[in-house]
């Protein structure tokens, strides 16, 4: 529609383009506006007019329309109102289609996602959520696009922090409480270390030392790491679980220790190397950043190595469109100097196919996360929270409902989910109850509430199928048309997101639609005796019941047929 008005004024006035046409087309604020707007404050120059009366002169040149009801001049703009049976009409034929909001345009192209990615050996916490619930909706976004995505999980599993775990466990560890108490038992002694540490520096060296042997193929070092790895796996997978979130790929750190000297040759052919205080380092002052190190004196690789290897490595097995990477913003120096290494290196592709997606900080009552202090609030325990206070609320307030375990997970769960990412990315997110789980606002429990309330309209009307050949003239009231204006706006909202890298364009969407169609279900009924009119309103239903559905979905949220 808004092509066909496009059309319109460039037809009716030849001294526009289409482009400039395009461009400053607006959609007014209020319905009482019209449909679109079309503003004339930049045609002063060629008009030599005032722009309310240059508005006055395109009103009056536009050509009569059958899909325009009517067009006035307001002020400095150029009124357009369409025709609602025929704005209707138009509609439907495009929210109707199945796959909605889907795409081909990455048809053929692969996009690499590194996120989540833990530390082994220490517990995942909330902080560990935001990385994982952003580039899990990412990745649902490209694929909705058609891209073939590679999920990687890239675990911190290697590097000194292991060596230290190795003096650890050799000093105040034992098997038994590993094998008793997983990865708390692991965390115990780690943060053991440190305050020993403290006092006592030659522990570092003793962590450094074990190391080197791990990097050398000690095969008492290789043992004992193989089996934290195991350990931190089982508890991270079940998270996972509980998220519905999975990975194409977990090779970490570690993977990768056998490429890096290809990178550190590589680095030394093309004299971009400097030794610095025995370690060696690439030079990065140039581009106002400090030295990104490659290996350490003592010989061993450092991460910034270790991701230039799974940079080249991914490269060459995915021929990745683009590579992106969802960590913290503390990370942003480190990928800023990765990335200017790989175009030094002479790969121009560097400069557009590497993304770094950052995020902000995660909070409960205030408190910043920290691993070493022992200051953890776990993943794992938030979210079995978020279930249990939300079955709290299920049986207070329908303790009939059926799989009630099920609907609170999943709302308990989304909750969760839906908090952080409705927000942009890059803003801080606090951990508040009473916000998280109102059915009230601007929450996941008020979208899945809406979409059982769609679900629930349904049953009551017992149509099944959805409803062909419905007269638009049916649903020409504001409230229908407004949701309707919400619905349509998704295949672009899914490329906005993906172009932005930003999930809360999806949040905030849904909430839309939620809202638009919550305003439609208390203006119309939709059980009526007149059957047109019900198959009418029916089929709206129908659509946007399946928008939240397939909007949450690229959040990672599921929808309850009942609440």
């Amino acid at each position: 529609m808004k092509d066909k008005i496009i059309d319109l004024i460039t037809d009716s006035i030849e001294e526009l383009d289409r482009e400039t046409v395009s461009r400053i087309l607006e959609i007014p604020p209020q319905e009482d506006m019209g449909d679109f707007a079309f503003p004339c404050f930049q045609l002063a120059k060629i008009f030599r007019k005032a722009p309310n009366m240059i508005a006055e002169e395109v009103a009056e040149r536009i050509k009569k329309t059958d899909f325009v009801s009517k067009v006035m001049a307001m002020g400095p703009y150029v009124n357009f109102f369409i025709d609602r049976t025929m704005f209707v009409s138009e509609m439907l034929n495009q929210v109707s289609v199945d796959n909605y909001g889907s795409s081909e345009m990455g048809c053929g192209k692969t996009i690499c996602i590194d996120y989540s990615s833990p530390n082994v050996a220490k517990s995942f916490h909330v902080g560990h959520l935001r990385t994982t619930l952003i580039g899990n909706s990412i990745y649902r976004i490209y694929k909705k696009l058609g891209y073939r995505v590679e999920r990687i999980n890239h675990l911190g599993d290697w590097g000194t922090q292991f060596g230290k775990l190795i003096v650890a466990y050799k000093k105040w560890g034992s098997k038994e409480a590993v094998e008793q108490n997983g990865i708390s038992e692991l965390m115990k002694i780690y943060v053991k270390f440190h305050e020993e540490a403290e006092k006592d520096d030659t522990l570092n060296d003793e962590a450094r030392a074990w190391f080197v042997k791990m990097e050398q193929g000690d095969q008492e070092a290789l043992s004992i790491w193989e089996w934290f790895k195991d350990i931190s796996l089982i508890e991270y997978k079940r998270i996972y679980e509980l998220l519905d979130v999975d990975f194409d790929s977990y090779a970490g750190e570690s993977f990768y220790r056998d490429k890096t000297s290809a990178v550190v040759d590589e680095l030394k052919e093309k004299g971009m190397l400097k030794e610095s205080e025995g370690a060696f380092i690439v030079d990065l002052e140039e581009y106002d950043m400090t030295p990104c190190l490659i290996m350490k004196k003592d010989g061993s690789s450092i991460y910034a190595t270790r991701d230039l290897a799974a940079i080249f490595y991914r490269k060459k097995t995915y021929d990745f469109e683009k590579c992106i990477y969802v960590t913290g913003m503390e990370q942003k120096l480190h990928f800023a100097q990765v990335f200017k290494v790989v175009e030094l290196m002479g790969y121009e592709w560097a400069k557009t196919d590497l993304i770094h997606v950052p995020y902000g900080l995660v909070s409960l009552e205030g408190g910043k996360l920290s691993t070493r202090s022992g200051n953890i609030i776990y993943a794992e325990d938030i979210l079995r929270e978020s279930v249990s206070k939300i079955k709290e609320v299920i049986n207070d307030k329908n303790p009939d409902l059926q799989d009630k375990d099920e609907v609170a997970k999943m709302v308990g769960i989304g909750a969760i989910i839906f908090n952080d990412l409705y927000n942009q990315r890059i803003k801080d997110v606090t951990f508040s109850w009473d916000k998280i789980h109102s059915f009230d606002g601007e929450t996941g429990p008020y979208v899945q509430y809406t979409y059982a309330r769609a679900a629930s309209v349904l049953r009551k009307t017992g149509i099944t199928d959805v409803p062909e050949d419905i007269d638009p003239s049916l649903l020409t009231d504001v409230a229908s048309v407004s949701l309707l204006k919400e619905l349509i706006r998704f295949p672009e909202v899914v490329k906005t997101a993906a172009e932005r890298l930003e999930p809360s364009v999806v949040a905030r969407f849904v909430m839309s639609v939620a809202q638009a169609f919550n305003h439609f279900y208390h203006e119309n009924q939709c059980n009526v005796e007149d059957e047109k009119l019900k198959r009418a309103r029916v089929k709206l239903v129908i659509i946007a019941k399946k928008a939240i559905k397939d909007g949450l979905d690229l959040l990672g949220m599921k929808c309850p047929e009942q609440m």
